[in-house]
């Protein structure tokens, strides 16, 4: 395994990080595989409350008890949910308690999404100051924050030297719209973790689509991603879901060769990586809270499709889900949205998620 230091703290970590939004239904299996990651070099993992259904974190707490240190643990409250440094104490003890943790390494002051979100963690009697109580007695070691800015935003926010690491969206197919937030990272000298580095599998599901990103004809598509994201300078680690020990093998091969780009490739890349890309959906399903119970995560996933490869092939993703999922027509039917605006504001990619279903079922009365 290859290892970085994480910004200032002191800490080095494996450029490949474990995420654990990504296990499968057996519990034990998945402390299978964090130990199986953990035995190949890996020891940057990082989880949350609510992954996996509220199971990630009892899972790493089943792993970590017959598990070797050293290895990093990150961990993270939200504003929505813990909007007080009582609640915040309150979730860190809890953490604490599910993990089987003495201390949290790398705490995180979750999904921040604009700067109004960040001056609300930041007021005084707030999450923040709950997590720096706690840091200063020794539960936590350092205070990072997730987000999904903008890049200038995320440029101000480390500007205010407040965070000793930022968690951020980065990938091959969105690295332009995301850059400005790599750089201040790297000019203020604090650590970068990427989430999504394959576009929230958006990547390997349409491999025959991204097959440009490769160099090399023995790699997958899913290692040339990783690849890139870890060949830029100020990338600390590259953070993928692992359900299976055969995911970690795949993903730790990306170190066997230089993790570096070569200039074609990279204006290749560069010339393919347009903008609508950075309007994806990553998958991250934080849009299923629907009052009317509309899968809005799978739509949205239909309309990569249709912003990758046309209408037709949208369109048979949603018949193939129907039949594969023994739903009448009126069952998949996105105009039954009431335009209520949940989804839209929990979306982490702020994406017109309403004006996307309206298409959608445009096209399929056309159809």
């Amino acid at each position: 395994m290859i290892y970085r230091p994480y910004g200032k703290t002191g800490k080095h970590v494996s450029v490949i990080g474990m995420g654990g939004m990504r296990f499968g239904e057996d519990d034990n299996y998945g402390a299978e595989v964090v130990r199986h990651a953990s035995a190949n070099g890996i020891n940057y993992f990082d989880t949350a409350p609510y992954y996996n259904d509220d199971r990630s974190e009892d899972i790493f707490g089943k792993a970590f008890q017959k598990m070797p240190a050293p290895f990093y643990v990150s961990t993270k409250s939200s504003i929505n949910d813990e909007k007080t440094a009582s609640e915040v104490r309150e979730r860190i003890e809890n953490s604490l308690k599910r993990m089987n943790l003495e201390k949290i390494n790398f705490y995180h002051m979750w999904c921040i999404m604009d700067l109004d979100q960040y001056h609300r963690v930041m007021a005084p009697g707030g999450p923040y100051e709950g997590a720096l109580k706690a840091r200063e007695e020794g539960l936590i070691e350092h205070l990072c924050f997730s987000t999904h800015c903008k890049g200038e935003d995320i440029q101000r926010i480390i500007e205010e030297d407040v965070f000793e690491g930022v968690l951020l969206g980065y990938n091959v197919i969105n690295h332009p719209f995301r850059q400005q937030g790599v750089e201040a990272a790297k000019k203020h000298q604090i650590g970068v973790v990427t989430m999504n580095p394959l576009g929230g599998g958006l990547i390997p599901r349409h491999q025959d689509y991204f097959d440009f990103i490769r160099e090399f004809d023995d790699e997958t598509v899913s290692q040339a991603a990783l690849r890139f994201n870890l060949a830029q300078d100020g990338i600390t680690v590259a953070l993928t879901g692992m359900g299976t020990k055969e995911e970690v093998d795949e993903n730790i091969k990306v170190i066997q060769r230089p993790l570096v780009v070569s200039q074609g490739k990279l204006e290749e890349i560069r010339g393919k990586v347009t903008s609508f890309m950075d309007q994806l959906c990553t998958n991250c399903q934080y849009c299923r809270k629907c009052p009317s119970k509309i899968k809005m995560n799978y739509y949205m996933e239909a309309y990569n499709l249709y912003l990758l490869m046309g209408e037709e092939e949208m369109l048979q993703q949603l018949e193939w889900y129907r039949k594969k999922n023994d739903l009448k027509e009126e069952d998949l039917l996105p105009g039954d949205c009431t335009a209520c605006g949940i989804c839209e504001s929990l979306c982490t990619q702020k994406l017109p998620i309403i004006e996307r279903l309206k298409e959608i079922q445009k096209m399929m009365d056309q159809r």
